[in-house]
């Protein structure tokens, strides 16, 4: 009689053991995910090499280093706050007036640029720039996974390079400033909204809100995808909400910190408007400036800061046209709508614009669909330009970007 217990059959002589399977599933899966992001790092090599082989060349002989035009304007800042901390309380001039000082700087970046410093015991100088630009190719493999989710893959490579290289100022991403950090975030969670990993999204947002002020518009769009999901599920989950409710939490959180360090609890606003005169204006200070530049400007770097905005709206209109994802077109949109209804200065408007994204998706999808030598060609064209605008506004125009 046969035994009705069972015993485990013996791995036919040429299967492989199960680790060896397992292992060969995770160095397929590490092949895949090689070839999937190798464009970010194709393009972060490209446009980079481009930005400071046009930058080196415009700076004149004799004049500041490449390091001190990577590290000029808000980058001295970060930088300072790296080196020595917050101050403790309101800052003044001479005359007792109060003036700016690091308090209105968020800090996420500048606490990651200690911590490079304190692993590689690089100068904090350099590693400012170290982090930005690690942050940038964080930056460019999220947005690239992200728009290959949602537009395909040939779309999403255009986008990051007119991310990268395109984009008026984008010589920003590679200097000490918090913008490559916040794109990596940003990108972040959207990426993760987009797959559901709502605590994964909400830990993001919290600390694009460590990051930036302008980090409602990721929030926004965090719970827009959060009502999305809710409406499509037709019940409340636990996991969306509490992602939600965690990426509230970062802004506030800081502006609690400075109000108990000062004792204001407006300590961050009377710092940011004594130091910098931004404030909610609605607008009337681009409406003016667009106004005045395009009736009687004869400055280049003004006509072309307002034509240039003109040219990012517009896009961002047709983008709403195009039924893309909401979370991406409200993240995007409310970035624009907080860079242009502010009244800072008008010529930082395009570096507070560059983590959008929202605006490259006419060009992108446009220039997908287009013969590969004809977006070659169009892509090389407006990373020159990107290049050179970026360049020149750090070497020739005297004023802060």
């Amino acid at each position: 009689m046969t035994s009705s217990t069972t015993e485990p059959d013996a791995a036919p002589a040429g299967d492989a053991p199960a680790p060896q399977h397992a292992a060969t599933r995770q160095r397929g899966r590490a092949r895949r995910i090689a070839v999937l992001v190798r464009p970010a790092f194709a393009v972060y090599a490209v446009t980079t090499a481009v930005h400071l082989l046009v930058l080196s060349a415009m700076i004149p002989a004799g004049g500041p280093s490449l390091q001190n035009r990577l590290t000029t304007w808000d980058g001295g800042f970060y930088l300072d706050i790296a080196t020595h901390g917050y101050p403790h309380g309101y800052s003044y001039d001479p005359s007792g007036k109060l003036t700016g000082n690091t308090l209105a700087f968020f800090p996420l970046y500048p606490m990651l640029v200690r911590a490079v410093h304190e692993v590689t015991r690089l100068s904090v100088p350099v590693s400012g720039i170290v982090t930005a630009n690690l942050a940038l190719i964080a930056a460019l493999i999220v947005t690239l996974l992200l728009f290959c989710r949602l537009y395909g893959r040939r779309t999403a490579v255009i986008a990051i390079t007119l991310l990268a290289g395109a984009q008026p100022m984008s010589l920003v991403f590679l200097m000490s400033y918090s913008e490559s950090l916040f794109l990596a975030l940003a990108a972040g969670m959207l990426l993760a909204a987009h797959r559901r990993a709502w605590l994964t999204a909400g830990l993001l947002a919290l600390l694009v809100g460590l990051t930036r002020p302008a980090a409602v518009a990721a929030v926004a769009a965090l719970g827009v995808a959060v009502l999305l999901h809710l409406v499509r599920e037709r019940r409340l989950s636990r996991r969306p909400l509490v992602g939600l409710l965690l990426g509230c939490a970062g802004t506030p959180l800081y502006l609690l910190w400075v109000a108990l360090r000062v004792g204001h609890a407006d300590a961050w606003f009377r710092i940011q408007g004594a130091g910098w005169g931004t404030q909610w204006d609605n607008g009337r200070a681009i409406r003016d400036f667009l106004v005045h530049t395009l009736s009687s400007g004869d400055g280049w770097v003004a006509v072309s800061t307002a034509v240039l905005l003109i040219a990012l709206v517009c896009a961002t209109l047709v983008t709403w046209q195009r039924g893309s994802w909401p979370p991406l077109v409200v993240y995007g949109t409310s970035i624009v709508v907080l860079t242009l209804c502010q009244s800072n200065y008008y010529h930082s408007k395009l570096r507070l614009l560059l983590p959008a994204l929202v605006f490259l998706v006419p060009l992108a999808r446009s220039l997908a669909r287009s013969r590969t030598r004809t977006a070659v060609l169009a892509l090389a064209a407006a990373t020159l330009f990107g290049c050179w605008y970026g360049a020149y506004m750090i070497t020739v125009w005297t004023y802060a970007i």
